[in-house]
C-alpha cells in the first residue's frame, strides 16, 4: 500500500441519515399511494366462479359473467325487467313487513339492515304479469334479503299469491332462492312450509299449472317444501340445490361426496330437475310453457 493510499484511510467521512421506523413507513406509504392507480368504488366486480375481475359495464341486464358465463344473483326488480312484458307487472301485498313474533333479541335491527341493503320490505316480491302476452302470477324470492330466508311474511306473501292464482284461474311461477327457514321466528317460520304447500295443493286440485325456477342457492325448508312441488321444475345453470349443506352431510355420513354434488346439473341427472335453462332463454321457455298449458 502506497503512502497516499494509507492517507486515504483517514480522509473525510461520509454520513447518511438513518430513518426511524415511523418515518420510513410514512415514506413507503406515500410511494405506494403514488404508484397505485385510483379506482372508483363500484366499477369492478369479482366472479365467484372463475375469480376474474370484471368491469361492471361489461355485465349486461342478464347479470352473466362475460368470462365464464356464470349466473350472478339477481334482485326481483332485475328479474321482472327481463321476464315480464313492459308495464304488465302489478305487485301484490306490497306493504307487508316483518314483525318480531318471538321477541328475538335485536331482530328489528337485523330486519332494518336487510331492508336498507336490498331496498325491499321483505324477502319476496309477488304480483301478476304477462310473459309474451301469457298471463301468470309471479313470486320472486331475493337472496339479498337475509339470504332469502323464509319467515312468516315470506310464507304469507307466497301463500296469498298462490291463492290469488287459484281464485283467478292463473298459472303461478315461483323463483326460489333461500338459505332456509328464518331462525329468529322459530316454529312460526317452519309453519310456512306446510301453509304454502297446502295452498299449492288447492291450486293443483283446480287443475292449474305451477312452475318453479330454482336459482342459486335454493336450500333448507324451501327445498323441502314448495320448491320441489312444481308441475315443471326448471333451474338456472350451476345453481346450488339441496336441503342440508355439504359440510353437514359429509360430517354425518363420513363419506366423500360426488363431484358437483347438489349442483343443478347433478340434480338434473338424478331426476330432481326437469330442465336447466340459460337465463337469456328463460323468458322464451316460460312463455312456451304457459302457452302450451293455457286454459281455454
Amino acid at each position: 500500500m502506497g503512502r497516499n493510499d494509507s492517507l486515504n484511510l483517514f480522509g473525510k467521512k461520509s454520513y447518511y441519515p438513518v430513518e426511524l421506523g415511523d418515518n420510513r413507513q410514512k415514506r413507503n406509504d406515500r410511494r405506494k399511494s403514488k404508484a397505485e392507480p385510483s379506482i372508483p368504488d363500484g366499477m369492478w366486480i369479482k366472479c365467484n366462479t372463475c375469480k376474474a375481475i370484471i368491469y361492471k359495464k361489461e355485465v349486461t341486464e342478464y347479470k352473466l359473467c362475460p368470462n365464464c358465463d356464470a349466473h350472478f344473483r339477481m334482485s326481483p326488480a332485475e328479474r321482472i325487467r327481463i321476464l315480464c312484458d313492459e308495464g304488465s307487472f302489478q305487485e301484490l301485498d306490497a306493504g307487508m313487513e316483518p314483525k318480531n313474533p318471538m321477541d328475538y333479541p335485536d331482530y328489528e335491527a337485523v330486519i332494518e339492515k336487510a331492508q336498507k341493503k336490498s331496498g325491499m320490505k321483505e324477502g319476496v316480491v309477488t304480483g301478476v304479469c304477462r310473459i309474451k302476452q301469457q298471463p301468470a302470477v309471479l313470486a320472486i324470492m331475493d337472496s339479498h334479503f337475509m339470504m332469502g330466508s323464509m319467515g312468516s311474511v315470506v310464507g304469507e306473501k307466497v301463500t296469498r299469491a298462490v291463492e290469488y292464482a287459484t281464485e283467478h284461474e292463473l298459472p303461478i311461477i315461483i323463483f326460489t332462492t333461500s338459505g332456509g327457514a328464518r331462525m329468529q321466528e322459530g316454529i312460526i317460520s317452519l309453519m310456512q312450509m306446510a301453509k304454502v304447500s297446502e295452498a299449492l295443493g288447492r291450486h293443483d286440485e283446480a287443475g292449474l299449472l305451477y312452475v318453479t325456477v330454482l336459482t342459486d342457492p335454493t336450500t333448507g325448508g324451501v327445498t323441502a317444501s314448495f320448491a320441489m312441488l312444481g308441475d315443471i321444475i326448471l333451474s338456472e345453470p350451476k345453481a346450488l340445490i339441496g336441503f342440508a349443506g355439504q359440510r353437514v352431510i359429509k360430517g354425518t355420513i363420513h363419506q366423500e361426496l360426488p363431484e358437483g354434488f347438489q349442483r343443478a346439473e347433478f340434480q338434473l341427472e338424478h331426476g330432481f330437475v326437469d330442465r336447466i335453462v340459460h337465463r337469456e332463454k328463460l323468458r322464451d321457455e316460460l312463455a312456451a310453457i304457459l302457452r302450451l298449458h293455457r286454459r281455454q
